[in-house]
């Protein structure tokens, strides 16, 4: 099973070389800044706390090319594209409703008997809904998949077979944040999930997001307002049982422990895990040690750890929505 270490944001403190040192690594490794957009290729500050031999991949720019080579496909990306945001707003519309009814059940006082099983069946609605959102995406995508079969097409076969050369002379792979939808896309797009084989990953941010079963989107204190956590799309899967919180302190109210507990609660069995500069969280040897990171407890408290935090779970993308809360 592959190495995989997971981190906080790198940009005021960068942990990567220290990571890459953890594990192992040589170089050279394979740079995957697709979320940067238009700037992938200012990696000069990410080499330089690397420490090791690079390579950019430049799945961004591949996608640009191939979209002037295959304009048909770029069409269907982008009919695909509107399909989802308008799903998205679907979904968010009503997902506000259920998760305030469950937030003011977990934070009324009470009976337990009489609370508790309201409070389990305000969880599993939401859980319910989530559990729809992603069986709708799934459906669009195979949609598009059946209708453009996109690895069949020259274009994509032929960025496909150089992104394998150029992996294959890569002992590692560094993925970075940035912009969650874009990065996601181009890794399914380009099948790196098929490429990667074993090689060891670090990656952090929307870089990590990406990595696991579940991409969920967070703020609990937007501008706009009182923020509901939503579920974007499956990832690759590549790091399964866990769904990762990049940003944390700023993002999420970590002392209001309805909102930790709700959280915790909503995605087990997958374990939710904030990520600040300077925390990690790392599968070696088939089990995840916590380095200075967290996990949301679903008793509401945020716990601290640095022992290992157990194999990876076997269980499915989404629970069932009937599985205990």
């Amino acid at each position: 099973m592959k190495p995989i270490a997971l981190l906080g944001p790198q940009r005021l403190h960068p942990t990567v070389g220290e990571a890459a040192r953890r594990l192992g690594l040589k170089g050279p490794c394979a740079l995957i800044t697709a979320g940067w957009q238009e700037r992938e290729d200012e990696t000069e500050e990410l080499e330089a706390a690397l420490g090791l031999p690079a390579v950019n991949l430049r799945l961004y720019a591949r996608w640009e090319r191939l979209r002037a080579e295959d304009p048909a496909l770029g069409v269907a990306h982008r009919a695909r594209q509107d399909r989802l945001r308008r799903l998205q707003s679907l979904y968010r519309g009503r997902l506000g409703g259920l998760m305030d009814a469950a937030r003011r059940l977990l934070a009324m006082a009470g009976e337990p008997a009489l609370l508790e099983p309201e409070r389990r069946s305000a969880v599993t609605a939401v859980r319910a809904l989530d559990a729809h959102h992603l069986q709708r995406i799934t459906e669009t995508h195979l949609a598009f998949e059946e209708a453009m079969h996109p690895g069949a097409r020259a274009a994509v076969a032929g960025q496909r077979a150089a992104l394998a050369r150029a992996l294959a002379g890569c002992d590692s792979v560094v993925l970075a944040g940035g912009h969650i939808a874009v990065l996601l896309g181009r890794l399914r797009l380009f099948g790196l999930e098929a490429l990667l084989g074993d090689k060891p990953i670090i990656a952090w941010s929307a870089g990590a997001m990406a990595l696991c079963e579940r991409v969920v989107l967070f703020h609990d204190s937007p501008p706009w307002g009182a923020g509901d956590a939503e579920l974007l799309d499956f990832g690759l899967g590549l790091a399964p049982g866990l769904v990762v919180l990049p940003h944390a302190k700023k993002r999420l109210r970590l002392a209001d422990r309805e909102r930790v507990l709700l959280m915790a609660r909503r995605f087990r069995p997958a374990a939710c895990v904030p990520l600040d500069p300077g925390d990690a969280i790392e599968r070696v040897d088939g089990a995840w040690r916590l380095e200075g990171a967290r996990l949301l407890a679903s008793d509401g408290d945020v716990r601290r750890s640095g022992s290992t935090a157990g194999p990876d779970p076997i269980a499915p993308a989404m629970p069932a929505a009937s599985e205990g809360v």
